[in-house]
């Protein structure tokens, strides 16, 4: 860029450098923010009304509850929030390093990849490729390409940083580097898995090790994907939108460095009165609540950079969104830790008290602050007014009714849910059968529905007003900008606070958020590794056999670990409704666990040998026959399709090389047993009158099932004796 302009620095003339930032990047990923948040909206609302309405299953494997489920959650974190980050931060990285994005082919090629890998997703994920691990569900391949894209993005915004024009970088940068680093650490440590086809794996981690795993990637992509760099994002947008300083900049510090590493300790309060052991337990549960204070140190830091402007608030929808979004922030953080309580967490865990606290974040923190960063930028790229105040106002009440309609019935019944799970009669027995408990819950799954058309509603407002607003004005791509370039050696000027020195310093920044978030990843998950009395075996568990092995594939295919866990916690109301309760041993070669995060069916830890083989195929078939008021899907296609035998080879080879003792060679005998497993149940199904070939999918689901919790049954039966 041509130097043409003269400013005084310190005393001295200096040239101005000329550039242009590129809004259209910005552009591109504002409008994948909108139209992936409707997609991802919309299959949601799909979701919460075939809890309802069975029927809207369609009896079609693609459009399942449990292949829908996970493409809503995928498409509102990585596709709706995920291009929601981008956006914001290819918009302000430019503007606080005073520097154009990097490369502009790196910015396409993030863009369309980031793009890509979405659609993907959403075909793999309703096709039935899953890892089966909540959030982490794609397969093999499209990790790889999430690793290659998020390292273009990492290229791309640290090369700017590098050119950049600003010598101490501002508080919202600390937050996307952290963000970046724990982000890739956490994708790449919680995607190792041993590939067997094209587009299947196994998780590299079994049982115990596997789920603290998942859930310290779990919980920290809730951390760091929909918590850091949204808060740096409110750092930019919230000062702009009330122009005002951020209220303390000490307070910054403090929040930053106290949040990205207290937060990477909480994974396992997602694990209490599990098989986990106890001291990681207890570990997650005490740095969850210390995780209040630093949570409540940005919202407090949000809401009083508020100071003198609240009258603003009144008028302002872009503040009125802000300031809901930092609310709900600061409402989720509270409930956060307090789920985090042992007593509590017995209550809520596995009821929708959950679903409700997720979210009150997603559309309260994430929603709303996203739309109100899309009212603030749409109208200064294109160079216009916003079409309708009003419409954005309407939009606005809309959506807080919505969360609060889908809010407040989700709670209640998450109450509801753990009253009548635990309540016995004064002679000791269950009062209520868990189908009495479904039935319960169909109102409030009702309102719910309710509460996300709402909120559906206000984003579709917002999407006419929008493009209505982009229609009446111009698009400046590229906005042209001028400032000083960066002297080549830093001249002090006087006292200055210690957080300086690292502020003009984004590799070591980099380098020592790495090492921040990295202790108590490896605290936490080494020893759980490495110490052999925290998972003791039990040597009545053994591998599955190949056909056992099918149907638990099978099982994973169609989501079923979104409805039904397998984890007997040790209460008296779980051991009396399930059986004994869950220990470590068990799930050794279960790659990935099925621990399970929500119980909208039963627990299935002791179903194996409760029903006959004929109970358990009329129950996939139509449920309803044998479950009078159930909701959970039929599933058809497994009458008609045929166990993938191709396959048992290479599934029981990367068994093998997982550790599971199957001895050397079977692969090559593995499928004898498979026929000879599966002859005997459609054998018993024919007693009952059930006429079945033996290598339909079924007959390998119902292996499974009646496989589950038999282990530890054999072991006291042997005890017994």
């Amino acid at each position: 860029m041509s130097n043409a302009s003269q400013q005084s620095l310190h005393g001295h003339d200096v040239a101005l450098d000329k550039f242009y930032y590129d809004n259209k990047i910005v552009k591109w990923f504002a409008y994948a923010t909108i139209f992936w948040g409707l997609v991802g909206m919309t299959v949601g609302l799909l979701a919460a009304f075939q809890l309802v309405f069975p029927v809207l299953n369609l009896g079609v494997a693609e459009t399942t509850f449990g292949r829908v489920r996970p493409v809503h959650t995928n498409a509102v974190i990585f596709a709706f929030v995920g291009n929601g980050i981008f956006m914001g931060v290819y918009y302000s990285l430019q503007r606080l390093v005073k520097a154009r994005m990097f490369n502009d082919f790196l910015s396409k090629l993030h863009f369309w990849g980031w793009q890509l890998i979405i659609v993907l997703a959403a075909v793999t994920l309703l096709a039935g490729y899953t890892t089966g691990k909540e959030y982490a569900e794609l397969e093999w391949p499209l990790d790889i390409m999430i690793t290659l894209v998020w390292v273009v993005f990492g290229i791309n915004m640290f090369g700017t940083i590098i050119k950049r024009r600003e010598r101490h970088l501002y508080v919202a940068i600390w937050f996307y580097i952290a963000t970046f680093v724990t982000v890739a650490m956490l994708h790449i440590v919680n995607s190792w898995e041993i590939p067997f086809s094209w587009l299947k794996s196994y998780s590299w981690y079994a049982g115990v090790q596997d789920a603290l795993v998942q859930w310290w990637y779990g919980h920290n992509a809730v951390a760091f994907f929909l918590t850091t760099p949204y808060l740096g994002l409110m750092y930019y947008f919230l000062p702009k939108a009330a122009n005002r300083p951020v209220y303390s900049y000490r307070l910054s510090i403090i929040h930053f460095w106290a949040l990205i590493f207290i937060y990477i300790w909480a994974g396992p309060h997602h694990l209490l009165y599990t098989a986990l052991p106890d001291w990681a337990q207890s570990l997650g549960t005490v740095f969850s609540v210390m995780l209040i204070a630093p949570s409540w140190g940005g919202m407090l830091n949000g809401l009083l950079t508020l100071r003198g402007a609240w009258d603003k608030v009144r008028e302002d929808v872009v503040l009125k969104f802000l300031v809901v979004a930092v609310t709900a922030y600061g409402m989720a953080t509270f409930e956060g830790p307090m789920l985090s309580l042992k007593n509590v967490n017995a209550i809520s865990h596995f009821t929708d008290w959950t679903i409700a606290h997720v979210h009150v974040g997603a559309l309260g923190w994430n929603g709303f602050l996203t739309f109100g960063v899309l009212y603030w930028l749409i109208p200064k790229i294109f160079r216009t007014e916003l079409y309708s105040q009003k419409w954005a106002n309407w939009h606005f009440w809309i959506g807080t009714l919505g969360i609060v309609f889908y809010a407040v019935p989700m709670y209640w019944a998450g109450f509801m849910q753990s009253l009548a799970w635990k309540e016995f009669t004064p002679t000791g027995q269950l009062k209520y059968q868990f189908m009495e408990t479904v039935e319960q819950m169909k109102p409030f799954f009702a309102m719910r529905g309710i509460g996300g058309t709402l909120y559906l509603l206000g984003a579709i407002l917002m999407t006419v007003n929008l493009v209505k607003t982009i229609r009446k004005g111009v698009a400046l791509n590229d906005e042209a900008a001028e400032a000083a370039p960066l002297p080549k050696t830093y001249a002090h000027h006087g006292s200055e606070h210690w957080h300086r020195w690292i502020e003009r310093r984004p590799v070591q920044m980099l380098v020592l958020s790495l090492v921040v978030v990295a202790i108590g990843g490896l605290i936490e998950i080494v020893p759980t590794f490495m110490i052999k009395s925290n998972v003791p075996t039990i040597s009545s568990v053994k591998p599955y056999t190949p056909l056992e092995l099918q149907g638990r594939d099978i099982y994973v295919r169609e989501g079923c670990y979104t409805c039904h866990s397998q984890m007997v916690r040790p209460f008296r109301s779980e051991v009396a409704r399930y059986g004994e309760y869950s220990k470590a041993g068990e799930f050794i070669y279960d790659h990935p666990f099925q621990w399970g995060s929500k119980r909208t069916g039963p627990d299935l830890a002791r179903v194996g040998g409760k029903y006959p083989d004929s109970w358990h195929f009329n129950h996939m078939y139509e449920p309803t026959s044998m479950s009078p008021g159930s909701i959970m899907p039929n599933y058809p296609w497994l009458f008609k399709n045929t166990i993938d035998t191709a396959i048992t080879p290479a599934k029981i080879r990367a068994m093998q090389t997982l550790g599971v003792p199957y001895e050397e060679g079977y692969d090559k005998i593995a499928n004898a047993d498979l026929m000879k497993q599966a002859d005997a149940i459609a054998a018993s199904l024919a007693k009952d009158k059930i006429e079945v070939k033996s290598d339909k999918e079924i007959i390998a689901l119902i292996a499974y099932l009646q496989r589950i919790g038999t282990d530890i049954k054999l072991e006291q039966k042997t005890a017994g004796n």
